[in-house]
């Protein structure tokens, strides 16, 4: 039972737990559009392959997938979420899972605009977004918002192009300059965030880790220390059943004065993910055991609370 790994980049910890859960049962594969990706050698073996936007990668993905038949294929990187999705048949004909979420899914992800629609409707506590400036004007001089802001494209992932902003000329010279931005609400309060795996057989919210966030680096955290508190659990759940989510899930939450806002949500590991597994929270072996065949069962809130995660660099030298 062979397991490949898309895009594997610098998630060397991400590798290793895996080729832990794996050990005995089969083969951790690896994939990067670069030599130069450090997690590709933590795997049993790797493939160099092109950037997912070339023409015919897919068929390359479905080779190596027929070569080493590969039982279950995840993508750590959030453009590749949806192309997965989208050619699901295509894996499941040669005999392989794809762990993720549907294509809307993956796509509502990306969008951010789409995102907060989709709450807003739904009724969950979430930042007020705006595509139109001038709408977010009337907002500001309603007094229904008020400033500081976050200026981002509306479609991205990692933090890329995020500009805090403080007044109405810096939102002006930013919609000037640059197309497809939004504006978002900021949302002062304590981040949160959750590692949430929903079983791809019975399709229930089986593990929920929730962290507190301590520091932030690239948009990835850097420090955070475990929680619990059973509305957290409550609210995660019932948004997760909602929305449709399935297998690994990452999601980004505020607290505000006791009320918990969603943010957004990555459906695949995190970068934050080490801390879940170090404590106890070992999601590799819950999607092991959905390739078995096997569902598994129900273990919300499984760790201690108080468990500290730092990040630090490590180096991997090669001749």
């Amino acid at each position: 039972m062979n397991f490949l790994i898309l895009a594997a980049g610098t998630r060397n910890k991400i590798v290793q737990y895996f080729k832990r859960t794996f050990e005995g049962e089969g083969k951790v594969i690896a994939t990067d559009a670069s030599e130069l990706g450090p997690a590709i050698y933590d795997a049993d073996k790797y493939y160099i392959v092109p950037s997912i936007n070339e023409p015919g990668y897919i068929d390359i993905i479905l080779d190596i997938c027929k070569k080493e038949k590969i039982s279950g294929v995840l993508s750590l990187i959030d453009p590749e979420l949806s192309l997965l999705a989208e050619n699901e048949e295509k894996f499941k004909a040669v005999g392989t899972t794809v762990i993720g979420s549907s294509y809307e899914l993956c796509e509502m992800a990306l969008d951010k605009m789409q995102m907060y629609k989709w709450l807003k409707d739904h009724n969950y506590l979430c930042a007020r977004s705006w595509m139109d400036k001038e709408e977010f004007y009337k907002a500001v001089d309603a007094r229904e918002v008020t400033y500081p802001v976050f200026v981002k494209p509306y479609r991205g992932s990692a933090s890329i192009s995020i500009s805090k902003v403080y007044d109405k000329e810096t939102v002006d010279l930013l919609f000037a300059h640059e197309d497809d931005l939004m504006i978002q609400e900021f949302l002062n309060g304590q981040e949160i965030g959750a590692d949430v795996y929903i079983d791809i057989l019975s399709g229930e919210v089986v593990s929920i880790f929730t962290k507190k966030k301590i520091k932030m680096r690239a948009g990835e955290t850097d420090k955070a220390v475990s929680f619990k508190d059973d509305k957290l659990f409550t609210l995660i759940e019932k948004f997760v059943l909602e929305a449709g989510y399935k297998g690994q899930i990452d999601i980004d939450i505020f607290e505000i004065n006791g009320e918990y806002y969603i943010s957004e949500v990555n459906p695949r590991f995190g970068g934050g993910y080490p801390h879940a597994y170090e404590s106890g929270c070992d999601h590799m072996k819950l999607i092991l055991e959905n390739l078995k065949g096997n569902a598994n069962m129900k273990n919300i809130g499984a760790y201690v609370e108080g468990i500290y995660m730092m990040k630090y660099n490590e180096v991997k030298i090669m001749k």
